[in-house]
């Protein structure tokens, strides 16, 4: 299983260029999908939310905005990973929520939620921390969303190449609650991959005994 894993990693690259006769299955996509909902977020907020665009006039409009790189219209499933921002406020009382969900006695509860507070108190204090908070977590959904895509053989391009302002408006959102994070396109390879260069281990990896 290890050497399938990274046969997977060896295979996942910034695909630039999809081929637009290929669609992913329903049943590939979910997985996907799955590997973004199952991530971990810090204090299980799960402070995301992921928008799947299939609609071809809508990956159209999106793309002037994106750069104009190809992967946004040639894809088959555009995801837009998005942030949360109201949702960790402890007065949206959305984390409290959260951790009842563990079904915690009432004191412990107000422990849990007196210690997200006050650990948070300066990232919870204005929306562009908040956002530099729940962006970053968003990355660990986008990296096993791609992860997962690779080991069945999907392709990915994570992009940050987009005029943020200009993608939130065309897509509506109401950006005290959520704000564009990534944009990730899937679907199939049109060309060969180009080698794939990365620096060696003892370069990147240093064990501290």
């Amino acid at each position: 299983m290890k050497k399938e894993f990274l046969k997977a990693m060896d295979f996942r690259h910034a695909c630039k260029v999809f081929d637009t006769s290929k669609k992913i299955s329903d049943e590939d996509i979910h997985f996907i999908l799955e590997c973004a909902r199952k991530s971990p977020s810090s204090f299980g907020m799960e402070a995301w939310k992921f928008l799947v665009i299939t609609n071809e006039e809508l990956k159209a409009k999106l793309q002037p905005a994106c750069w104009n790189q190809v992967q946004i219209s040639s894809c088959s499933h555009l995801v837009v990973i998005l942030a949360g921002i109201d949702s960790v406020k402890p007065e949206s009382l959305l984390p409290r929520k959260r951790f009842e969900r563990r079904e915690m006695p009432q004191e412990k509860l107000d422990f849990y939620l007196d210690l997200y507070a006050s650990h948070l108190q300066n990232t919870l204090s204005s929306d562009e921390n908040i956002y530099a908070w729940t962006s970053k977590q968003s990355y660990i959904a986008a990296g096993n969303m791609m992860s997962g895509a690779a080991f069945i053989g999907i392709d990915s391009c994570p992009i940050e190449g987009f005029e943020k302002n200009i993608i939130e408006e065309i897509l509506g959102l109401d950006t005290a609650k959520y704000q564009l994070s990534m944009i990730l396109p899937f679907g199939y390879r049109l060309n060969e991959q180009s080698s794939q260069l990365r620096l060696s281990f003892d370069e990147v990896i240093e064990f501290i005994k």
